[in-house]
C-alpha cells in the first residue's frame, strides 16, 4: 500500500480536509456571533446615544472584519479539496450538495459582502438608519451562511429525497426533504448558540483581562464584560437543553455514533451506566478502567433508569467509528459546556452581591474561558464527522470510496504545505487580533480607518489638479 510516514492516502485526505475544516470553523465561529453583538451595540448606541456603546460597536468592529476576512480565506480551500482528494464523492453527491453550496453563496455570503463595506465604512455617509439596516444585514447573512453549510453536512449524517441514478449519483427528488433532513433542525440550533457562546466568553475574557489591569472606570470595558455574562449566565442552559435534544436525535439516526460516544461496547439490556472516564480498547471491546455511575446513561437517553441500551458488540467491525476519538472530544465538549454554567452562575451570583466588577478570582476565571469555545466547538466537530465515520454519507457512502486516486506521497506534501502556510498566514492574523484586544476601548474609538476620499493609482485627480493649477495663479494675478 503507498504510504507517506505510514498513513494511506485516506488517512492523509481526511486529515487533511479535518484540518482546514477546523482551522476554518474557528473564524466564523467567532464572527457569527460578533456580527450579532455588533448590531446590538450599534442599536443601543442609537436608542440610547451613551458613547461607550460606540467606542465598544468601533471596538469590536475592527476585530470582526479581520476574522471575517480570514474566514473567507481559510475557507476557499476546502472548496478545491472537494476535486483534488475528494472527487469521487464530489461526482456522486454532487447533484444534491452542489447546489445547496451554490445557494449559500448566492443568498448569504453576496448578503454579507453587499452591506460589510456600508457597516464598515458607511456611518457618516449613509445615514443612521441604513448603517443600522447594514448592521442587522451582515448578521442575518452570517447566520444564513450557517444554515446552508448545516444543511449541507446534516445531509450527509441523515440522507433523505434523494433517489440513486443510474450512474451510481444522489439524484434531488425532493428538495424541502434534502434541505430540511432529521438532523438539520437540531445541528443548525446547536451550532448557531455554540457561536454566540463562543463569542460572549471571548467578550467576557477580553473584558475581564482589562478589568485586572485596574479598568474599572472604563464603562465600556464594564459593559462589555456585563453583557458577556448574560449571555453565559442564559444561553450556556440552552445550549445544554438544545445538545440533549440533538444527542437524542442522534440516537435515533445514528446509535453507532452515541455508542462510541457513551463508551458501549457492550449492550446492557437493565440500564446502562454513564461511564465518565476511562481508557477505551477497540480491539479488545472494552472500557478499561471506567469511572461509571449505574444507569445514569439510560436515564439521559431514554428518560428511564431501567431502558436497555445497545452496544457496539451489535455492530460489525467495519461500521464501528473510532471509538477512542468520539469518546474523549465528546467528553472535552460537555466539560466546557459545563464550565461556561459555572462561570455563567458565578456572574450572576456576583451580580447579586454587586461585586461584578470586582471580583478577581471571577474575572480570572472568565479570562481562563476565554477560549474555550474554540476548543468545545472544535471537540463538538470531531465527535459528530469522526463518529459518522466509516462513512461520508451515513450508511450509503464509504469515506475509502469517496477519495480521488491521489497517491499519499501528494497527499501527505500537500497536508504539511497547508499546515506551514495556515499556521504562518492565519497565525499572524490572530496574533494581531489579540494585541488589539490588548488595549481597552477608549471614548475617541477610532473604529476600521477610513480614508479621506477614494484611494487612486494617479495618486492625483484632474480636479486636484486643476485647484492647485489655481492656487499656484492667484498669487502671480
Amino acid at each position: 500500500m503507498d504510504t507517506f510516514l505510514g498513513f494511506d492516502a485516506v488517512l492523509l485526505a481526511r486529515i487533511q480536509f479535518g484540518f482546514t475544516v477546523a482551522f476554518h470553523f474557528i473564524f466564523p465561529a467567532f464572527s457569527i456571533g460578533l456580527a450579532s453583538y455588533l448590531a446590538v451595540l450599534n442599536a443601543l448606541w442609537l436608542r440610547r446615544r451613551d458613547p461607550a456603546y460606540l467606542a465598544l460597536f468601533k471596538y469590536w468592529l475592527k476585530i470582526f472584519a479581520i476574522s471575517f476576512a480570514m474566514g473567507v480565506v481559510s475557507g476557499i480551500v476546502m472548496s478545491y479539496q472537494f476535486g483534488t482528494n475528494w472527487s469521487a464523492y464530489a461526482d456522486l453527491t454532487g447533484p444534491v450538495l452542489g447546489p445547496l453550496m451554490a445557494y449559500e453563496v448566492l443568498t448569504a455570503f453576496f448578503l454579507e459582502a453587499g452591506f460589510l463595506g456600508i457597516m464598515l465604512f458607511g456611518r457618516e455617509k449613509v445615514g443612521d438608519g441604513l448603517h443600522m439596516f447594514a448592521c442587522l444585514m451582515v448578521a442575518v447573512g452570517t447566520a444564513i451562511s450557517a444554515s446552508w453549510i448545516i444543511s449541507v453536512n446534516s445531509w450527509m449524517h441523515t440522507p433523505q429525497g434523494y433517489i440513486i441514478g443510474d450512474t451510481g449519483q444522489f439524484l434531488p427528488e425532493d428538495w424541502f426533504e434534502v434541505i430540511f433532513n432529521p438532523s438539520f433542525p437540531y445541528r443548525l440550533a446547536h451550532s448557531l448558540t455554540a457561536a454566540y457562546l463562543t463569542t460572549a466568553f471571548v467578550v467576557g475574557g477580553v473584558g475581564a483581562f482589562h478589568l485586572l489591569r485596574g479598568h474599572r472606570v472604563n464603562r465600556a470595558v464594564r459593559i462589555m464584560f456585563s453583557m458577556s455574562m448574560w449571555m453565559a449566565a442564559l444561553v450556556a442552559p440552552v445550549q445544554i437543553f438544545l445538545g440533549d435534544a440533538h444527542g437524542l436525535n442522534t440516537l435515533e439516526h445514528q446509535p453507532a455514533k452515541v455508542m462510541a460516544m457513551e463508551g458501549h461496547f457492550e449492550s446492557h439490556p437493565d440500564g446502562a451506566p454513564l461511564i465518565l472516564f476511562g481508557l477505551p480498547d477497540q480491539e479488545a471491546g472494552e472500557m478499561r478502567y471506567a469511572v461509571e455511575i449505574p444507569n445514569l446513561s439510560s436515564l439521559i437517553l431514554k428518560h428511564d433508569w431501567d431502558a436497555p441500551l445497545a452496544g457496539l458488540d451489535t455492530i460489525p467491525d467495519d461500521e464501528e467509528p473510532p471509538v477512542a476519538i468520539v469518546f474523549w472530544t465528546f467528553r472535552v465538549m460537555i466539560a466546557i459546556g459545563m464550565a461556561m454554567l459555572g462561570i455563567g452562575l458565578w456572574s450572576l451570583w456576583a451580580r447579586w452581591r454587586g461585586t461584578l466588577y470586582t471580583q478577581r478570582w471571577l474575572h480570572r476565571g472568565a479570562l481562563l474561558m476565554a477560549p474555550s469555545g474554540f476548543v468545545a466547538v472544535t471537540a463538538g466537530w470531531m465527535t459528530t464527522e469522526v463518529g459518522r465515520q466509516p462513512y461520508t454519507v451515513y450508511g450509503l457512502l464509504r469515506t475509502a470510496d469517496s477519495v480521488s486516486p491521489l497517491g499519499a506521497q501528494a497527499v501527505g506534501t500537500s497536508l504539511i504545505a497547508f499546515i506551514v502556510i495556515y499556521f504562518t498566514v492565519f497565525g499572524a492574523g490572530a496574533l494581531y487580533i489579540l494585541r488589539l484586544m490588548s488595549r481597552p476601548p477608549e471614548p475617541d474609538e477610532r473604529g476600521v480607518r477610513v480614508e479621506p476620499g477614494p484611494i487612486r493609482t494617479s495618486g492625483i485627480t484632474p480636479a486636484a489638479q486643476e485647484q492647485d493649477t489655481s492656487a499656484v495663479q492667484k498669487p502671480a494675478e
